[in-house]
């Protein structure tokens, strides 16, 4: 028991702790609540994994709630963006719930609160309002029209509800105390006015609930036992609380609200708002453009939906915010991909050999495993030809002792075939090398289980044949930032940071099988990096992303 004490998370101790002072496990429950007004990022698989993981360990529902109460910045699209990855990730949601589902409650509460004179309606601009606010050293001062009578505030706001008011003109407010120590609790903006359709709602309200009004109750309403939100949140647990009181009875089951630290993942921005201007200004391609933080681009890009949940487990939960090094993120997508995806040969740069002992018009099929660590992965066949293609910097005419790969006079082993061994070269007008001349030893073979093919040669090179060989695009990501913390400068624009190498596309030529290849299928091109084959892959015109290169090459290049 001591033991499983100390593996657990502080969150996971709120609710043991809660379980041993009166909560019954059958009242727990717990929300996903995100906002429709963009996709999801790699900090938001954080929650997921967090919210949804403890409904596994309680067996307790999860609900999916969006916080629709911004029509300005919300879309249907992000709606069913949010859905498809949360279910892609592995998690289902016990009801899908929306803040507009209960716009009619909160606006019912609000009158009620109206009433008890805990609410009013102010008829000042919002910069006169922010400014009466006070600082966290000054109290606030009261609005002129805070002690309206209660009938000219229920007046008023039904005519906010009806739109018979202008976009601006009031708002209405809680009554709370102008001269708290905390500044959330002067007076907070309970409603706005806004002449905007909504996704769901479309004309049918005139206002809004702003989120500290609409979060707490929301949770009231779907009786989750706890509420987890990131750090930012902690200075509004007072409201939550106060707001949760005003519309509860006493013996009635409140929500708790608890908060934990965001994190961030270095090189790149996880602000909606940041991201959303990303792709505004065309600086990548959409939303799911596999150089975003975004978990619909990770998808793409070929991170497995184990990987990410596996990086969000690493990562933990935690009080104070912290940077997590990208680095870790591929590690995990790595050591994810080593254990599924099939061993495939693909060239990059390719420089074209000529087996000259090899029979012209030849073909064999030679049998390659699919994957060394699974043994139910099975294998396919791979053609050989007497002219392939392999990569460039697999050969050098002349090279010192440490080069165990092609070049002249000495042997290397193409992988899954035969013992080469170069014998000259072909150069162009400029002198660069255009055609390596070998021979092969025909006895070599590899898995023959004879003598030759036994010979322990230092190189083994990749390659591809190339009469069978097929084009196809490849799209080689990099970071997309080229500093650790892009907006962590305030005096510069975050996008000065861009990386202009973030993407380079280039021509490959990989094995046969690929052609066949389907959208978001996993492969490792051996000897270079994982892949995945693109959403708009195609027979005709196969793409495939890199997901990671092989190792890490940017904390080398780093140092």
């Amino acid at each position: 028991m001591t033991e499983e004490k100390k593996s657990l998370n502080f969150i996971e101790q709120i609710i043991e702790e809660d379980l041993q002072n009166g909560y019954k496990k059958e009242e727990l429950k717990f929300r996903f609540p995100p906002e429709p007004n963009g996709y999801l990022h790699i900090g938001h698989a954080s929650s997921i994994n967090l919210n949804f993981g403890l409904g596994l360990r309680y067996n307790a529902p999860v609900n999916l709630r969006f916080d629709d109460t911004n029509p300005i910045k919300e879309e249907q699209e992000f709606v069913d963006a949010i859905k498809r990855d949360v279910e892609w990730l592995g998690f289902k949601w016990e009801k899908e719930c929306y803040a507009s589902d209960y716009f009619q409650q909160l606006y019912d509460w609000a009158v009620e609160m109206i009433k008890n004179g805990d609410a009013y309606v102010d008829s000042q601009a919002s910069a006169k309002i922010a400014e009466q606010k006070g600082t966290p050293t000054q109290a606030g001062v009261a609005s002129p029209y805070r002690e309206r009578s209660i009938e000219e505030n229920l007046s008023l706001f039904e005519a906010m509800k009806n739109g018979e008011t202008e976009e601006g003109k009031h708002v209405l407010r809680a009554k709370i105390d102008m001269a708290s120590g905390n500044m959330l609790m002067r007076d907070p903006i309970m409603y706005r006015t806004l002449h905007k359709p909504h996704h769901r709602t479309h004309n049918d309200w005139k206002i809004y609930p702003m989120y500290d009004w609409a979060h707490g109750e929301s949770d009231f309403i779907e009786s989750i036992s706890h509420s987890f939100c990131t750090l930012e949140f902690l200075p509004h647990r007072e409201l939550y609380n106060w707001f949760v009181n005003k519309v509860s009875q006493p013996q009635e089951f409140q929500p708790k609200q608890r908060e934990f630290a965001r994190r961030n993942l270095s090189h790149t921005v996880v602000s909606k708002r940041k991201l959303a201007q990303l792709v505004e200004k065309k600086v990548v391609e959409s939303w799911d453009d596999p150089r975003m933080p975004t978990i619909s681009g990770l998808r793409r890009r070929g991170y497995t939906a184990n990987s990410i949940r596996k990086f969000a487990d690493s990562i933990g939960v935690g009080k104070r915010e912290n940077v997590i090094d990208m680095s870790h993120l591929e590690f995990c997508a790595r050591e994810d991909l080593n254990k599924t995806a099939i061993r495939v040969m693909g060239v990059l740069n390719p420089l074209k050999v000529i087996i000259t002992n090899y029979e012209e018009g030849k073909e064999e099929w030679l049998d390659a495993e699919n994957n060394p660590e699974d043994e139910t992965a099975g294998s396919r066949e791979i053609p050989l030809s007497r002219e392939i293609y392999i990569e460039q910097e697999d050969f050098k005419e002349e090279a010192n002792r440490k080069f165990f790969r092609l070049t002249l006079g000495k042997e290397v082993r193409l992988k899954n075939a035969y013992i080469i061994k170069g014998e000259s070269v072909v150069k162009d007008d400029d002198g660069n090398i255009v055609e390596v001349h070998c021979t092969y030893d025909p006895k070599s073979k590899s898995g023959s289980g004879t003598e030759e093919s036994k010979r322990k040669v230092k190189g083994t090179l990749h390659w591809v044949s190339i009469p069978h060989a097929v084009k196809a695009e490849v799209r080689l990501y990099d970071r997309l930032f080229t500093v650790e913390s892009p907006d962590a400068d305030k005096e510069k624009d975050f996008l000065e940071f861009v990386n202009p190498n973030s993407l380079e596309t280039i021509t490959g030529y990989v094995e046969p099988s690929l052609k066949n290849a389907t959208a978001l299928q996993h492969f490792q091109f051996q000897r270079i990096g994982y892949f995945c084959a693109d959403q708009s892959t195609s027979v005709e015109k196969p793409v495939f992303n890199r997901t990671v290169t092989l190792r890490d090459s940017w904390s080398k290049k780093s140092h």
